[in-house]
């Protein structure tokens, strides 16, 4: 009788430097495993190789958004339905052991079960750009923030006369003026006969290369903040329009989101990944009962609260929403968790479209 082919479905355990990958048929039968190197032979070759044993049906993706994240784009542009895989099983971890064959094996069958159901960010367009940007700026905050930390304690501990012409000077005139510093000389070895003109030659070249540190990075955040401005005014302008919604925190909306706005198909799929839906714990006769939902993008459900701080401020509807439910017996803790799930609604609905993205893109 003539070989039919069969449905398949991929798993892909991914590493930095090799892709273990694992196919199963229709019906959950293994196929095979093979290894294969991460990089653009390598996906092709590991398409090839799934594609082999027959009709290629879904592929299931371990670390989309890390060691996958190329290997994700090169199967989506070749047509293939790719499927984020969160976790492995731990069941089937506990009992059967941990390899590479047997991740990527977990991952197909995860596939296949329709654990794994969630679309991965495509990670191709202006919105992974916007993302970028975001963590080398968060990163230069972070050193500019250590920067004038260290600077401040070094004008401390400093020796007299310097000190009290420093300790007293305001953020910004304390750095400009150690960047202005002049050290005695720059060859401190010249200077171990006096200790006492040593200490503030030290002291003083190390000022002054903590303040330029600190205004070469500051001068980085602000380069970053106008580029991050540009974009996500371009490419969510009823995002920023949002009543306490900024740049940084529609960059965060649209992060947590993606490129492909229609990966996400309601509301309530929103709120789920921003960690705003109730979890239902009812049984038996306690039905009917939820609990805080911890889940989902945290950094998400950090903007959302700074939104609804805003709103509980500025915001008069917000304002007499706040009254009337504190009048009925609610904390301000579950006020604004309501806040928040009504905040996620006006984000939804300010998100750009897959119509106007390709309105844009033509």
């Amino acid at each position: 009788m003539a070989k039919t082919a069969c449905d398949v479905i991929g798993g892909v355990d991914t590493h930095k430097h090799t892709h273990y990958a694992a196919a199963i048929d229709g019906r959950g039968a293994f196929l095979g495993a093979a290894e294969f190197a991460a990089s653009d032979d390598g996906y092709r070759e590991l398409h090839a190789w799934l594609s082999g044993h027959g009709r290629l049906r879904a592929v299931g993706v371990e670390g989309t958004g890390h060691f996958g994240a190329p290997l994700t784009r090169y199967l989506s542009a070749k047509g293939e339905r790719v499927l984020e895989v969160n976790r492995p099983n731990r069941l089937a971890r506990r009992f059967e052991g941990k390899s590479d064959r047997f991740d990527a094996e977990q991952a197909a069958r995860s596939a296949l079960s329709g654990m794994a159901r969630a679309t991965p960010k495509a990670k191709t367009g202006v919105v992974e750009v916007i993302r970028i940007l975001r963590v080398t700026r968060a990163n230069a905050i972070k050193a500019r923030t250590m920067a004038f930390n260290l600077l401040h304690g070094v004008v401390v501990t400093a020796p007299s006369p310097l000190r009290d012409e420093l300790v007293g000077l305001t953020k910004r005139t304390l750095v400009n003026r150690c960047a202005r510093l002049r050290p005695e000389t720059d060859d401190l070895g010249s200077l171990l006969d006096d200790p006492d003109r040593l200490l503030v030659c030290g002291t003083k070249r190390s000022l002054r290369e903590l303040a330029r540190r600190f205004q070469f990075l500051d001068s980085e955040v602000k380069g970053l903040d106008v580029q991050i401005r540009t974009l996500v005014s371009a490419t969510a302008p009823a995002l920023v329009e949002v009543f306490g919604v900024g740049t940084e925190l529609a960059g965060q909306f649209l992060v947590t989101v993606g490129d492909d706005f229609g990966r996400i198909k309601s509301e309530a799929a929103l709120a789920r990944i921003c960690g705003v839906a109730p979890k239902p714990t009812g049984s038996g006769k306690t039905s009917g009962r939820h609990r805080l939902n911890r889940s989902g993008d945290r950094a998400a459900n950090s903007a959302l609260y700074l939104v609804v701080l805003v709103r509980m401020r500025h915001h008069e509807p917000t304002r007499a929403y706040f009254e009337r439910r504190t009048a009925e017996g609610l904390s301000k803790r579950e006020i604004i968790r309501c806040l928040k799930r009504y905040v996620v609604r006006e984000i939804y609905a300010a998100l750009p479209k897959p119509a106007e993205e390709s309105l844009r893109a033509a």
